[in-house]
């Protein structure tokens, strides 16, 4: 097959205009580079000033991760030439310089790769627990197949989003890998987590963010009900609820929790398409079966 092609994604909202510029270069830097470059301005009003031949989209308003990253693989997929979509974050930073080089040889090796989880990083080295996309995970170095993927730093087969369709444009933020990666088990493709592939991004919390709560139990309540068989949807919905009461300390926290579980009850977000029970088992064989 033809060596396939990169094409990255990055989506700022004009606060990091430093650090854009930095992920910006050390794209550049790439040994093998990139195809394409497209920065998308998710409600800035206007982009800095980009970098020689990176294309700069402006939306109007925030369309959220999910909607921002469809914008960029429509851009990307408009110019014909790029078979890999790469997205970063805009506060990431690619310290190696064969990232590029290194995750075309995964894909050119196996046709079925839809998805490279990156490893994510600090400053100081250290990844988080949660950045490691597999149940148990003590081990950040240990890579392999697994059924979801980091939001900060991955690759995206753009074949694979050719069949299975893009972003849940409704989910705005969070969860949105979790249904991308199940979509794509479900459509025979395979999730990798590959540690060597390293994007070094700043230590922060999910819940820094003052919709954390609300957005993350309404699309896990849109997660089930778009992906999984009826019978899983409660188990894996009962799960989670129990989870979050033994973890979650804050009580504005929660009631603003269980404020957006009964608006992902209420609302629907977006189609439904139940994996098949082969995935599930796919799932389970992998680690991690679907309801957890």
């Amino acid at each position: 097959m033809a060596r396939p092609r990169v094409g990255v994604a990055v989506l700022t909202m004009g606060t990091r205009p430093a650090e854009l510029r930095a992920l910006l270069d050390a794209v550049a830097g790439q040994d093998e580079p990139a195809s394409r470059i497209v920065v998308v301005g998710n409600g800035t009003g206007s982009l800095p000033d980009l970098p020689e031949g990176v294309t700069g989209v402006e939306l109007p308003e925030n369309r959220g991760v999910s909607g921002g990253r469809n914008v960029a693989i429509e851009t990307l997929r408009s110019f014909g030439d790029v078979d890999i979509v790469v997205d970063l974050d805009d506060d990431g930073l690619l310290v190696d310089t064969d990232v590029f080089r290194r995750l075309a040889d995964l894909y050119e090796a196996d046709p079925r790769l839809g998805i490279v989880s990156f490893r994510i990083a600090d400053e100081t080295g250290e990844t988080q627990r949660r950045h490691v996309p597999r149940l148990g995970a003590k081990d950040p170095l240990r890579g392999g197949e697994v059924t979801t993927f980091l939001g900060g730093g991955h690759g995206l087969s753009m074949p694979m989003l050719d069949r299975i369709g893009g972003w849940p444009e409704d989910f705005f933020f969070t969860h949105e890998e979790t249904d991308l990666a199940w979509r794509a088990l479900d459509a025979g493709w395979k999730v990798l987590y590959a540690p060597e592939l390293l994007l070094q991004h700043p230590r922060t919390s999910p819940a820094r963010h003052a919709v954390y709560y609300r957005m993350t139990a309404r699309n896990r309540v849109w997660l089930a009900k778009r992906n999984l068989p009826v019978p899983l949807v409660p188990v894996y919905l009962g799960v989670w609820t129990l989870l979050t009461l033994a973890r979650t300390r804050s009580l504005p926290g929660l009631k603003a929790w269980f404020g957006g579980f009964a608006e992902g009850v209420r609302r629907s977000g977006g189609p439904r398409a139940p994996m098949r029970w082969t995935t599930v088992l796919r799932m389970t064989r992998l680690g991690r079966p679907p309801v957890i």
